[in-house]
């Protein structure tokens, strides 16, 4: 059940997702599909990891781990990492890159309101989503939820609309960044006994007991937690897939506050001054610091 909280008890209005590690087995394969099909650009790499992103912006940090397995299907992690782009036409150019480089890695489309996504698996299995938001303008809230559904969004249509020679070929300068995180988790009541009650996000939207979204700052939502696959699960043992999700709060204060929220619920964390490290009720490992 959720409590009726301030705003002291609340993460920060402009609280923003950071960029996430995924542990890898092929480090190589997996920085080629990233650079070449997603279009982000390699920022650094060494043998052990490659950090990817938009100008200096870090969006999807790779770091090899071949000695480690896949994780089950039905274990708790990484439903997708969501990259945002500012406009139609940058999705336009990423789509088309993914689906032309990698037809097969196409899992789905859809018109959410508040957004046009399009979903892929990478050649490792972590899923991701590219979306572009319609402006808050045109969100419909009400009583504290977003309207979000699930429309048909045909991506030939799509991409016969919106695709743009020139920005397709700069598409590798434009920005973005990561929107949000869905995770696959054991139960959407912990889910938000942890993430909005201890946390302070707040619930933007819920499919019954099956998914939970929550956001700081009234928007869509930055996390989203569903039980699709992984109904039940338990916490994580060490494999490939999810490594660690990045939040990112305006201030020191923000920090702090959070930090004492966190003590106050018993949560253990990391705290070297600059990063608030935790893990959730799965293991999955979250680090939270000052953008």
């Amino acid at each position: 059940m959720e409590t009726t909280k301030s705003s002291a008890d609340l993460m920060a209005a402009n609280t923003m997702m950071g960029a996430v590690t995924l542990r890898v087995a092929d480090l190589d394969g997996m920085t080629a599909y990233y650079r070449d099909s997603v279009t982000l650009n390699v920022l650094a790499q060494d043998s052990a990891s490659a950090i990817l992103g938009r100008g200096s912006t870090p969006l999807v940090i790779l770091e090899r781990a071949p000695e480690l397995k896949h994780a089950g299907p039905k274990d708790a992690g990484l439903f997708h990492t969501a990259i945002l782009f500012e406009t139609e036409a940058d999705l336009a150019a990423a789509v088309f890159s993914v689906a032309s480089n990698h037809p097969n890695s196409f899992t789905g489309s859809a018109d959410h309101l508040v957004s046009k996504a399009f979903y892929f698996d990478d050649p490792e299995g972590n899923g991701i989503e590219l979306y572009w938001d319609r402006d808050r303008t045109q969100w419909s809230w009400t009583h504290g939820r977003v309207e979000m559904a699930s429309l048909f969004l045909d991506p030939n249509e799509f991409l016969r609309e919106h695709l743009n020679e020139q920005v397709t070929a700069q598409a590798s300068l434009r920005p973005a960044t990561v929107g949000h995180v869905h995770l696959s988790v054991g139960d959407v009541g912990t889910a938000r006994e942890f993430y909005v009650n201890r946390l302070g996000f707040e619930t933007t939207s819920e499919f019954g007991p099956q998914a939970l979204f929550v956001s700081a700052g009234g928007y869509h939502h930055h996390l989203a937690m569903n039980t699709w696959k992984s109904a039940g699960a338990g916490q994580r043992q060490q494999t490939l897939g999810l490594g660690l999700v990045r939040i990112e709060v305006p201030t020191t204060d923000d920090l702090g506050a959070l930090g004492e929220r966190l003590h106050h619920y018993g949560v253990t964390t990391r705290d070297d001054g600059k990063i608030l490290g935790f893990d959730d009720p799965w293991n999955n490992r979250i680090d939270v610091s000052v953008a």
